[in-house]
């Protein structure tokens, strides 16, 4: 009869304490939750699906699901140049990169185009590894027109309005990408704001280009973009 006692004790201790431990992981538990970078569509299945097709831009499966996104948007010329349609006719690179390991004045850089011999590749800021994919989709559209050495403030002009472009396709294609928290997010939501300003014209993008000190030893024009 003790010994019953005693085990129907230790039996409600034991759930008093699971019960504690169960309550104290639950009320934690949203410091550890992280924005979705996917669209629901991009299940594992799918993913393996589309793997064949981006596997040669990179190591990262979030580049095969921002190639992907492109897909119906402005941007299926840059999805296209990525994928060989370019003047090196290979495949861009992709890589997360520690940006100021390049050189220490591109540190707070976003990403980065970049021609070594015949190969393109299209460094992205390590910050941005957790970005939604959609916010990348739309920084590889404008990173996928810079495909030789020159650049220009008109090439820079065009490409910050192929942005901003693009992520307002995919805002509508998939509006949960709209994850505010994302640094990225906020630069692509201040590009869009700056294009509806311009009633959808380059108008208030140039202005922002002009006046980027980054961009203050750039010539006016560079290869294949001679307007301004």
């Amino acid at each position: 009869m003790v010994l019953k006692k005693l085990l129907k004790k230790l039996l409600v201790i034991s759930v008093v304490l699971l019960a504690i431990h169960t309550c104290t992981f639950a009320a934690k538990s949203p410091e550890f939750t992280i924005p979705h970078q996917y669209p629901a569509k991009y299940t594992p299945e799918y993913i393996s699906q589309i793997t064949p097709t981006y596997k040669d831009v990179g190591k990262e499966e979030v580049f095969y699901v921002a190639l992907d996104m492109l897909k119906g948007t402005e941007g299926m010329f840059s999805r296209n140049a990525i994928l060989g349609n370019n003047l090196s006719q290979r495949a861009m690179r992709i890589e997360f990169r520690d940006l100021g390991q390049i050189n220490q004045s591109y540190a707070t850089f976003d990403a980065l185009g970049w021609k070594r011999g015949r190969n393109l590749y299209i460094y992205i800021n390590n910050k941005h590894r957790n970005a939604p994919a959609g916010a990348i989709a739309a920084l590889l559209s404008h990173e996928a027109l810079h495909q030789d050495e020159y650049n220009s403030l008109a090439e820079e002009t065009y490409a910050w309005t192929m942005e901003a472009v693009v992520w307002n396709d995919i805002l509508k294609m998939y509006p949960e990408s709209n994850q505010e928290s994302s640094e990225l997010v906020k630069r692509e939501n201040t590009l869009k704001r700056l294009l509806e300003k311009g009633d959808f014209t380059n108008k208030y993008i140039k202005k922002a280009v002009l006046s980027n000190s980054g961009y203050k030893n750039l010539p006016s024009y560079s290869p294949g973009f001679n307007d301004l």
